[in-house]
């Protein structure tokens, strides 16, 4: 009887949704979208769990042009969430895929106490969805949103996490649980909110990248710094089009009352403001720079923190309306250069990459819009202590070296690189998060035309983000190597080629090796005692033509040296058949051959 009284229920609840189909959206006017920060006059800002809720909120009333999902959860269990707004319904990446759609990836709240890019970004996109933003902005483009990137950051909420930032009255810290800098993980991947951003920003494949940030550093007037890479020339050319758009913005903000720079706003010596600035493509391991690695446009914003938390917030949403203004028409051109650089990517064996760009050291002059100051000499410190004077605007006469030239120049293979087996492990993941193609050989192969890189100084830093990141000496030299099954081959004619030059080459400021991820090969593992390293040295003096000059040259060229008895034995254990050949050898093989298709999954 229960059962049948169960089974009529069924039929009454399906005929009645086939009757009337699926429950009705809530009215607007029943659902509460206004944010913390906006019902307190921009003094104040909400938790994680405001974010989670407008999320769900505005997918809930918009279900035609919104959509709510995770990407996955943080070590504290806290959900990463993210908003999907498309005025023509395109809010899924498999659809937006289909449509050569351009996607705008925004995130805030990556640095948790930075945080009103998250207030803003709601407050925007839900005025454009109520209709009370003039136009269409989201029929060109599909906008995705992450509020938060740091959530278990965001949740260490207190009053003093920014002391040298106006307003909200709290907010959240600057690392995630782990103490992790996520905007220095973008290419070593340690931190879980990273491999999930990542795989977030794989699925949707975005043509702008945008990161929702707050300044340091001294007082001055200029309240919005808008920074639009790559700046460097490339050959795909998507320096113009990232040229372009950030002319774009900077005089749409004009127009709309701001004072914005394009340029990162920090003096070349720490607190001196006559010092002035110097622009560039930072290292990988920065949003902005990471987007460009993956041949995207990246766009880092950063308010000025010494503004009140309204004013910060309001030039954030002018940012992201004025972004979309210029998508209805430059959408397209975005896409097609993001489509150039990627057939270019495929092109880049044999040649010289640029990874990393510096401005000029000459220079030129600017006005820049500060306030009076002295410098006073402290009691406390000992040095000189810099006083602003917000009550008297000054403009600064200071040098911008923003004539970029190349830092960091590699050469590509133009086969690709390997990785033996033993190491593959540490690495594919990685890899696998960037969406580097490679492949694993399924029987061993000898490179005849092979590269090793040989260390011949490396200078380990201090503990940084976790790890002990080292600074590496050498060349690369040929040697026939066999590597065995299960190694990795990593072809450079593919779309992640520039992203692989960052990793593999060991000089780049973010390669694997630089991270520390093969410090181990750097350890001597064998040794020899001195009473045998004396006999050897005497045998091989006496064996070894020519070698007797080559010391006296060692010796003389290092009197530092010459004076230890370790290095002078160890001068002739490096000569010796025992020597470790593998010691300062990075795992990484270096070809210019591509494998034979039999040898690779």
């Amino acid at each position: 009887m229960f059962r049948a009284a169960l089974v009529s229920l069924v039929v009454v609840v399906v005929l009645s949704f086939v009757a009337c189909g699926p429950p009705a959206a809530p009215r607007r006017s029943e659902i509460d979208l206004t944010t913390t920060a906006e019902k307190s006059g921009w003094l104040t800002t909400g938790r994680h769990d405001e974010a989670v809720r407008l999320c769900r909120d505005l997918a809930r009333v918009y279900p035609a042009s919104a959509r709510c999902d995770r990407y996955g959860v943080t070590p504290e269990g806290r959900d990463l969430v993210y908003l999907v707004v498309s005025q023509d319904g395109v809010l899924s990446p498999e659809e937006a895929a289909r449509r050569r759609r351009p996607v705008i990836l925004v995130q805030a709240g990556i640095h948790a106490g930075e945080i009103e890019g998250k207030d803003a970004g709601f407050a925007l996109l839900r005025d454009i969805l109520d209709g009370t933003v003039a136009g269409e902005p989201l029929t060109a483009v599909t906008v995705v949103f992450v509020p938060i990137v740091n959530p278990d950051g965001h949740e260490r909420f207190g009053p003093a996490h920014r002391v040298n930032q106006r307003g909200p009255a709290e907010m959240g810290f600057r690392t995630t649980a782990q103490n992790l800098n996520l905007n220095r993980d973008y290419v070593k991947v340690d931190a879980p909110e990273m491999a999930a951003l990542l795989e977030l920003f794989a699925r949707w494949d975005p043509v702008v990248y945008v990161d929702l940030h707050t300044t340091d550093g001294a007082k001055f007037e200029h309240d919005v710094a808008v920074l639009v890479g790559p700046l460097g020339a490339r050959p795909d050319g998507l320096e113009r089009t990232a040229k372009a758009l950030s002319d774009a913005l900077q005089a749409r903000l004009t127009a709309m009352g701001h004072l914005p720079l394009d340029f990162y706003p920090s003096f070349d010596v720490y607190d001196d403001p006559a010092s002035g600035f110097t622009a560039g493509d930072p290292p990988a391991r920065f949003s902005q720079a990471y987007a460009s690695a993956r041949d995207r446009i990246g766009v880092l914003v950063e308010t000025h923190s010494w503004r009140v938390y309204r004013e910060r917030a309001q030039a954030m949403r002018d940012l992201l309306l004025a972004l979309l203004e210029r998508a209805v028409s430059d959408a397209p051109a975005w896409r097609k250069a993001i489509d150039d650089a990627a057939v270019a990517a495929t092109r880049l064996g044999g040649s010289d990459v640029v990874l990393v760009t510096q401005g000029q050291p000459e220079g030129r002059m600017i006005d820049f819009r500060g306030y009076a100051y002295e410098r006073r000499p402290s009691e406390i410190s000992g040095g000189t202590w810099i006083v602003y004077d917000e009550r008297t605007p000054e403009v600064w006469k200071v040098p911008l070296r923003d004539v970029v030239a190349p830092a960091v120049t590699v050469k590509a293979p133009r086969g690709g690189y390997y990785v033996p087996a033993a190491h593959a492990a540490l690495v594919a993941p990685r890899l696998e998060a960037h969406r580097v193609a490679f492949s694993r050989l399924t029987r061993p192969v000898t490179v005849d035309d092979g590269q090793v890189f040989r260390a011949s100084k490396v200078t380990y830093a201090p503990p940084f983000e976790g790890r002990t990141r080292a600074t590496i000496e050498g060349a690369w030299t040929p040697e026939r190597v066999t590597l065995g099954a299960g190694a990795l081959w990593v072809p450079i004619g593919q779309r992640g080629a520039r992203l692989a030059l960052h990793l593999f080459e060991p000089t780049a400021p973010d390669s694997f090796a630089a991270w520390g991820f093969f410090n181990a090969v750097f350890e001597q593992k064998e040794y020899m005692e001195s009473y045998v390293a004396e006999e050897v040295a005497r045998e091989l003096l006496a064996t070894t033509p020519g070698l007797r000059a080559e010391f006296d040259a060692w010796l003389a060229a290092d009197a530092e040296r010459a004076k230890s008895p370790r290095a002078r034995l160890d001068f002739f254990y490096r000569r010796h058949p025992s020597w470790d050949s593998n010691k300062d050898r990075l795992p990484i093989v270096k070809s210019d051959v591509v494998p034979a298709e039999m040898v690779v999954e």
